[in-house]
């Protein structure tokens, strides 16, 4: 819609004035229209800012430092099995939260040693261990569910699992469907903007 306005503003410029004066406003006009077109093609929704950061930005910060996703491998996912009780409509199991100290500390070492991160030399205030398959919607505590993730991934996957949350306590979405949308996200960032996009169109 705008580079239409923009080619209108262009089209005008060409039909006022002298000659003289209508080709400096089209250069213009021209540079303008370039410029902007070409900014227009990198402003994906893969490069929404979240937290000042762009998904492009954390992959470029992660490099080999830190992982931007669970490995499917390490951290498949887990749902709750021994739950303290049920939630929503559907009656799922939920796990109260129960991560020790040195289980975290197990999972950043793990990931470290075994997929050749840089965790332990990085700020641990930056990192939390992440439930893939969040609590909320009836993951688990235990080890094959967790993964250090930064603060810039969780930036973006917070939102989602937030929207989800809601989204179930409405009865508006089923626990199958809410695992599905949150994977997605924690393991492709550049997909979190749309589905938050469609998350609340079911509200």
């Amino acid at each position: 819609m705008f580079l239409k306005f923009l080619s209108g503003m262009v089209s005008r410029a060409v039909n006022q004035g002298s000659q003289k004066s209508h080709s400096k406003k089209l250069s213009t006009f021209v540079l303008i229209f370039l410029l902007l077109a070409q900014s227009a093609s990198f402003a994906s929704t893969a490069d929404i800012y979240y937290s000042g950061m762009t998904v492009s930005d954390i992959y470029f910060e992660a490099s080999n430092k830190f992982p931007t996703n669970p490995d499917p491998q390490m951290t498949p996912g887990k749902l709750c099995t021994k739950p303290s009780s049920h939630r929503y409509a559907e009656n799922i199991a939920y796990c109260e939260r129960d991560v020790s100290s040195g289980k975290k500390n197990q999972i950043i070492a793990a990931y470290d040693s075994e997929l050749g991160f840089q965790i332990r030399q990085m700020n641990r205030g930056d990192f939390k261990i992440d439930h893939f398959i969040p609590l909320s919607i009836g993951g688990s505590n235990d080890v094959e569910n967790l993964w250090p993730q930064h603060k810039s991934v969780y930036a973006y996957s917070d939102i989602i699992e937030s929207e989800l949350s809601n989204l179930m306590v409405d009865g508006k979405i089923k626990q199958k469907e809410a695992i599905t949308v949150i994977k997605e996200c924690k393991l492709n960032l550049s997909r979190c903007a749309d589905l938050q996009k469609y998350l609340k169109s079911l509200h």
